[in-house]
């Protein structure tokens, strides 16, 4: 397990993430990184082909629903500093395509690959066991328990 903090709204969440991982006894160990969504801490978006390329893996972001990305845009162009940018991050990871019953933005990985992944990794749910982990022990963390659907 590994964790680090990144600002709300923020622009470092890729930078974070690649030194967190760089710095991990485990990096050796990885074979890809799969996040919950491509933002952390509100709209702190990551750059999925940066951390593709800086890390050498394979990077997926993974959500249940098809995000509202007309209601994305707005909310980034109207409301988040330097929302412009963060908007073409997000375009800049491709279409959200569906894959083993989630959507996935993809660096590095086919899309075939990526359904192979995730129909392997989903044991309980549709959702890849490594994430739903993390986000049970995440809520548990800065929660004191568990409460949200995975």
């Amino acid at each position: 397990m590994l964790s680090a903090k990144v600002r709300r709204d923020g622009v470092n969440a890729t930078a974070v993430l690649t030194r967190t991982l760089r710095a991990s006894r485990f990096v050796a160990q990885t074979h890809l990184v799969l996040l919950q969504g491509i933002a952390f801490a509100g709209f702190n978006v990551v750059d999925l082909d940066m951390l593709h390329q800086a890390l050498r893996l394979p990077v997926m972001a993974v959500v249940r629903r098809r995000p509202n990305l007309p209601r994305i845009k707005a909310a980034l162009l109207e409301h988040v500093p330097g929302g412009l940018r963060k908007w073409r991050l997000i375009e800049k990871a491709g279409p959200t395509e569906s894959a083993a019953g989630l959507f996935v933005q993809r660096a590095g990985i086919s899309i075939d690959d990526a359904r192979r992944v995730l129909k392997r990794l989903a044991v309980h749910s549709s959702m890849p066991e490594p994430l739903r982990t993390a986000h049970l022990i995440a809520g548990g963390v800065t929660l004191g328990e568990s409460r949200h659907r995975v």
